[in-house]
């Protein structure tokens, strides 16, 4: 899996997570809901700077974003 797409899922577990909308996430981070929804899927490759506005919007460490999946316990 590239990091666009490992981007792209942690982004939207993590919107979903705290139960946002597309369109309340782009309010908070001062974007266009179009591009939060083109970044969740792997579309567009995130800037350093709208990174770092997700990851504030989103009260998330930037690491969060580039995570692996996460892996069930047996």
């Amino acid at each position: 899996m590239s990091m666009r797409d490992t981007f792209a899922r942690n982004l939207r577990r993590l919107r979903n997570d705290r139960g946002l909308s597309q369109e309340e996430l782009a309010d908070l981070a001062d974007l266009d809901r179009t591009y939060i929804s083109a970044l969740e899927r792997s579309i567009y490759a995130v800037s350093i700077d709208t990174f770092e506005k997700l990851a504030k919007a989103l009260k998330a460490d930037p690491l969060e974003f580039l995570a692996g999946p996460r892996r069930q316990k047996a």
